[in-house]
């Protein structure tokens, strides 16, 4: 499996290309803002032809390029309906204060064709086996895409693209609009700690971490191991 990445211009929010091999079709993983030069670059380098967009959430630093890359190709978003709505007025998600910062400033679009994803389902895309968890905290629709890592960079057993539900070291932040730390605790006890420790996550923003490094170090996952389920202490990221 070939798996890439890049941190968008903005927010250094992290776009992914997946595909079974140089010169296949792929998946775009979270197209944030500036990413289309990029993006076009890397497609270019490895032959790679998108079939889909995948969008971890609903918050406008990971979907902010997704209508551009669909519409050049007539490919379709996936995203859950919980977010589908952040979709058509991206400002839903945002703080007063992040409202305030885009202004209206950058020019945005829904894309023509989005198909909702399903907690649980297993999608064939681009050659790929993807299955997707719903994992609300840090937005209401939030999802992790878990694959088979067999023949990947990193030859683990499973990759999981975390989008902003875990990052290394730190969660993703539950004091936006639709975000919850309660509904967080519950897909980090739920959706995060049964995965297995080898298994790699790329998440939404900084570095690649493992499930093993986080539950071993990361406060957040140590608390909800320890069926604690007051706030610990620490920092959370992203949005």
């Amino acid at each position: 499996m070939f798996v890439a990445g890049f941190p968008a211009d903005a927010f250094g929010t992290n776009c992914y290309v997946v595909a079974t091999a140089p010169g296949e079709q792929c998946v775009v993983v979270d197209p944030g803002i500036g990413v289309i030069d990029r993006l076009d670059a890397l497609l270019h380098e490895h032959r790679l032809q998108p079939a889909a967009v995948l969008l971890t959430h609903g918050h406008l630093d990971h979907t902010f390029s997704v209508a551009p890359v669909c519409g050049a190709r007539g490919i379709t978003a996936y995203v859950h309906p919980a977010d589908r709505e952040l979709l058509a007025d991206p400002s839903k998600g945002l703080s007063a204060d992040l409202n305030q910062l885009f202004g209206g400033r950058l020019p945005y679009a829904e894309p023509e064709d989005v198909a909702e994803l399903t907690d649980g389902a297993s999608m064939s895309l681009a050659g790929l086996e993807i299955t997707v968890d719903h994992a609300p905290g840090h937005t209401g629709g939030s999802v992790l895409f878990r694959l088979p890592g067999a023949g990947s960079l990193w030859e683990a057993d499973q990759l999981c693209l975390s989008g902003d539900v875990l990052f290394a070291g730190s969660i993703g932040r539950t004091d936006l609009p639709g975000g919850s730390m309660p509904a967080m605790l519950t897909s980090l006890r739920d959706k995060i700690l049964p995965l297995a420790d080898d298994t790699v996550v790329l998440p939404g923003h900084g570095p690649e971490t493992t499930i093993g490094r986080e539950r071993a170090s990361n406060p957040y996952l140590r608390q909800v191991a320890s069926a604690d389920q007051a706030r610990p202490a620490g920092s959370q990221r992203g949005w």
